[in-house]
């Protein structure tokens, strides 16, 4: 006979995650919530390069002003076991649907799939190629740039021509990357893996 499965009965205050926050073994897991800083404004000029990219809706959400309170509270609702909320409403999920509609940014197309590259030669190729200039190891945390680097370099670029707009964008969008979309705790750069996704302008917004 299959083990019976024992669910948690959230109801009970003394199951909560908040009533073990006293304890020291909980103290130093406490969530927070601080939000990395988004990239900068874009160039208005742009504009159009970024909705043919398909990020232009996601740039203008802006920061989400986190409250931990909510958030604990929605921890204390959490089920490992079926990866659920469980609200007094019945059973609730992130589904990929809702990151969809809230960031506006399409789940139907190609996979992002690929080999990803680690060395710092790697990354000065595609660099190179990509932006026609190479960071520094200085710049650079492991297989990581640093937000700063890019930051300086769309502040630098000249708009006078198809090919620096699309450079701006590419450093917009991975300044994008680097702090809502795939931030770390850091918050300062962005694994470069991203960049190779980015090489075909024309393809950029047929990834899923």
């Amino acid at each position: 006979m299959p083990k019976k499965q024992k669910y948690k009965d959230v109801d009970r205050p003394e199951l909560h995650i908040i009533h073990y926050l006293s304890h020291p073994d909980y103290s130093s897991r406490y969530l927070t919530c601080d939000h990395p800083l988004p990239p900068n404004r874009y160039n208005d000029r742009v504009e159009e390069h970024l909705r043919f990219t398909g990020f232009l809706y996601v740039f203008q959400i802006g920061v989400v002003q986190c409250q931990k309170v909510l958030v604990n509270a929605l921890v204390e609702r959490w089920h490992p076991d079926t990866h659920t909320f469980h609200l007094p409403v019945g059973e609730c999920a992130v589904t990929l649907e809702d990151v969809a509609v809230i960031l506006g940014l399409p789940t139907d197309g190609l996979p992002v799939t690929g080999m990803t590259m680690s060395s710092f030669e790697a990354l000065e190729v595609e660099y190179l190629q990509q932006f026609g200039i190479v960071p520094r190891k200085l710049d650079c945390r492991a297989s990581c740039i640093k937000l700063t680097w890019l930051r300086d370099l769309k502040e630098r670029l000249q708009l006078v021509d198809e090919t620096s707009m699309q450079r701006y964008v590419k450093c917009h969008i991975m300044l994008l990357f680097g702090t809502v979309l795939f931030g770390d705790n850091s918050g300062a750069s962005v694994h470069w893996k991203f960049l190779p996704l980015l090489r075909d302008f024309g393809s950029i917004r047929q990834y899923s």
